[in-house]
């Protein structure tokens, strides 16, 4: 449904360096550098993927309120990966790995704010 996500950070390199870390349990990994040359003034951005960037963190106006972005895990190990790998990152607890049966009964999810106090999750929605 979704082609690809993004949203503005105060700090590209700090984020970069969060970002990184909880997001590579899950398979994902920074994928393209666009810099503010190539945009032609529209800021600097990262793109982070699997087969191809669909997450984008970059430089510009910033948002007002923290938005919530939630990456699939395939298990609910990688779950526990990413939130493990996001709080040594300097993330911040938003929700430890648990299920969520108020969503649904399978619903295994963890939540991280980032260092923009953004809502980072990472779901998977299988019976294990």
């Amino acid at each position: 449904m979704l082609d690809h996500v993004g949203f503005s950070v105060a700090d590209l390199a700090t984020s970069r360096a969060f970002y990184e870390k909880p997001l590579k349990p899950l398979g994902v990994t920074l994928m393209m550098e666009v810099t503010e040359e190539m945009t032609g003034g529209h800021g600097s951005h990262l793109g982070f993927g699997k087969d191809e960037p669909k997450f984008w963190i970059g430089t510009g106006p910033r948002h007002r309120e923290p938005i919530h972005v939630a990456f699939a895990a395939a298990n609910r190990a990688e779950v526990d990966a990413f939130y493990r790998a996001a709080m040594a990152a300097g993330g911040i607890d938003n929700g430890p790995p648990g299920l969520r049966p108020h969503y649904h009964e399978d619903y295994y999810g963890a939540i991280v704010r980032d260092p923009d106090g953004h809502n980072i999750e990472a779901v998977c929605h299988r019976a294990e």
